[in-house]
């Protein structure tokens, strides 16, 4: 089991909560919406294809419905009312995030990844500097296993007061002449850069033709905007001279973009099927999820279970793994314009938010810290036809991103 957390705090639950007011959804939203781009407008960026980890430091939680209202510690939660649901009220970010996406200039649809850094004085580098930071700091960073040889230099934007760099994966050596002034401005100061050495892949790699029967975990694995691979970043921040560091104690941070999506262009295979089971004409077909066959080796519907936690048959006391998503509901929800879930957690329970119309934001976070990455918020657009698996005591929200009706279909289990 993942550490528990100790620096999180819970609110007491037994007054009226006014929850329009300094809305923690609201909050992230206006954070995300408030991030630049280094090119020429937001038309070059695939927008559904953003994904955005937003550190944190610090959640302030409400307690769980009922009698337990006032426990945070999750192992001796056991009332069960509302699924041990624990809202968030706050939280605290830290002083970097990523963002990563597919962009396109002249033929070319490719990848790239934001690193972004607070320039405010009270940041963790500036504060190690003695507030001495100048106009560009380092950035040290290993993308999925490849790491660079040397730390980069990242300008501050002055647009921002943020130290930000773009890395870009595009092919060739002449992406300068590809771009517009904006574009170009960019890159002569160092916001932009083509790193096509760390930022591997392309758009093509994963077109429909010729995928059929092939298993999707070993196709364009190095690709860094894979659609099931998670993405892994190991990264520091030091100062302009290389003598201070933000460095996570001297273990670098490490993050994940590791939200289980799956939808028509996130899948574990596909193919056609003639006279599918003894009918006729064909059948188009996408393995989303899976135990079966080459699969068997993927753990993503299962779960560790925990001798404090409640099991599939409402038991607890024998810790064990479930290789397997119990469904004990079904609901159907429709979010109407300016709808959006809060941020919450429940303890045991395994979920799939899946949507039918509309279009979503989908908000994902680590509750506790695990020992191999950070806890972020991870930030995804939810298209109809496609959804995402809430593992146990994983945090969640979803946001409706249109002014129209959204339809999810949310079943899962356990608690």
């Amino acid at each position: 089991m993942a550490q528990i957390v100790k620096n999180d705090s819970t609110i007491d639950v037994t007054s009226t909560i006014n929850y329009n007011v300094r809305n923690p959804v609201i909050k992230l939203m206006t954070i995300m919406q408030e991030s630049s781009f280094m090119a020429e407008d937001m038309s070059a960026y695939t927008t559904d294809s953003l994904q955005y980890l937003f550190p944190f430091s610090h959640l302030e939680l409400y307690g769980p419905a009922g009698s337990d209202h006032s426990i945070l510690n999750p192992e001796i939660q056991d009332h069960k009312t509302d699924f041990q649901k624990q809202n968030i009220k706050d939280f605290l970010l830290t002083d970097a995030y990523l963002v990563r996406g597919w962009v396109s200039v002249a033929q070319w649809t490719g990848p790239f990844i934001k690193f972004s850094y607070r320039g405010d004085t009270d940041s963790v580098l500036s504060k190690a500097s003695g507030n001495n930071l100048s106009s560009f700091i380092f950035l040290w960073a290993s993308i999925q296993g490849k790491a660079m040889r040397e730390p980069i230099q990242v300008p501050y934007n002055t647009d921002t007061n943020c130290y930000e760099i773009e890395l870009w994966g595009y092919p060739g050596d002449d992406l300068f002449n590809q771009l517009g002034a904006k574009g170009k401005s960019s890159m002569t100061k160092g916001l932009l850069i083509n790193r096509p050495d760390l930022i591997k892949g392309s758009f093509t790699d994963f077109a429909r033709e010729g995928l059929d029967d092939r298993n999707m975990y070993e196709v364009s694995p190095e690709n860094i905007m894979h659609p099931i691979l998670p993405l892994n970043v190991e990264l520091a921040w030091c100062d302009h001279t290389k003598t201070f560091w933000d460095s996570n104690n001297s273990t670098n941070y490490h993050y994940s973009f590791n939200m289980i999506l799956r939808g028509w262009n996130n899948y574990m295979q596909v193919g056609v099927s003639g006279s599918p089971h003894g009918g006729v004409g064909f059948l188009h077909y996408r393995n989303l999820l899976s135990n079966y066959k080459p699969y068997t080796k993927f753990t993503e519907l299962a779960r560790e279970v925990e001798p404090w936690m409640f099991d599939a048959n409402h038991e607890k006391g024998n810790k064990k793994e479930e290789g397997f998503l119990a469904v004990e509901y079904v609901d159907l929800h429709i979010l109407k314009g300016e709808c959006a879930i809060g941020i919450h957690r429940h303890r045991d329970n395994q979920e799939i938010f899946f949507l039918l119309n509309g279009k979503t934001i989908m908000i994902t976070g680590d509750w506790y810290q695990f020992p191999g990455r950070e806890r972020a918020f991870e930030i995804r657009t939810l298209l109809p036809g496609s959804f995402t698996l809430l593992k146990s005591g994983q945090l969640h929200a979803l946001v409706n991103a249109l002014d129209i009706d959204a339809t999810l279909l949310m079943f899962g289990g356990y608690d």
